[in-house]
């Protein structure tokens, strides 16, 4: 199937919001099939053989819990968000192979909604293995200076990094040590939000986010070596 943009998906989306429930959704299903699900596993396809130029290894599987993501929220495991049905939709392109957490792996990532079309790379939160590696990594000074200064350049770029979220130096790291408030970040991820509706075009949504994606490609790399020394999901 080829990929020809995300038509009606936005105004899906819109109705989902006004009508949350999975008997609504139900009700719709061809609807979510026509302007969502088959639109985004033509999608996985054609953005995955682009990202192969940047990253052989990269993993793009056109299916739900591989790249792409259910439209039922887990609302045992989602805080105070009791509604049913997600208004966003999530498209994920790992490093790394589909073992373990998907969320986990250094990725490229996006998810559009009504509000925004999200692009990131890295790893947006880290669990205790990854948060483990990530600041067994960043102790080398050399390493550490180098995702510094990878950061930079790419914020020099037009993007943003996620910001930090732990108030104290963890052990091993003091305020005398260069780039320090990198052992601050709960994740490691850069990131750019842009007007949705520029998913309706396939060829501009391709060639804008593959842009997007190689610019912030020293991240995905480096984030992809932390991953390895994890240990453990």
């Amino acid at each position: 199937m080829e990929f020809n943009g995300f038509k009606k998906a936005l105004e899906f989306l819109e109705s989902i919001r006004k009508n949350n429930s999975k008997e609504y959704f139900e009700a719709h299903r061809d609807e979510y099939e026509q302007y969502i699900l088959n639109p985004s596993k033509a999608f996985v396809v054609e953005m995955g053989e682009h990202l192969m130029a940047l990253e052989p290894t990269v993993d793009a599987e056109p299916k739900i819990n591989k790249s792409l993501f259910k439209m039922y929220r887990d609302i045992r495991r989602m805080g105070e968000n009791k509604e049913p049905m997600k208004s966003k939709i999530g498209i994920i392109f790992p490093q790394g192979g589909w073992s373990g957490c998907r969320l986990q792996k250094s990725s490229f990532y996006l998810h559009f909604s009504p509000d925004e079309l999200f692009v990131a790379v890295g790893v947006r939160w880290f669990n205790k293995p990854m948060l483990d590696a990530y600041r067994e990594y960043i102790g080398d000074e050399k390493r550490r200076v180098a995702l510094d200064e990878t950061l930079k350049k790419i914020n020099a770029l037009g993007y943003s990094t996620m910001g930090k979220e732990y108030k104290k130096y963890p052990k091993g790291f003091t305020p005398q040590m260069k780039s320090v408030d990198l052992s601050l970040h709960k994740g490691m991820a850069t990131y750019k939000i842009l007007e949705p509706e520029i998913i309706e075009e396939g060829d501009k949504l391709i060639d804008t986010l593959y842009k997007i994606y190689e610019d912030m490609l020293p991240l995905q790399q480096i984030m992809y070596e932390v991953s390895l020394r994890a240990k453990g999901d």
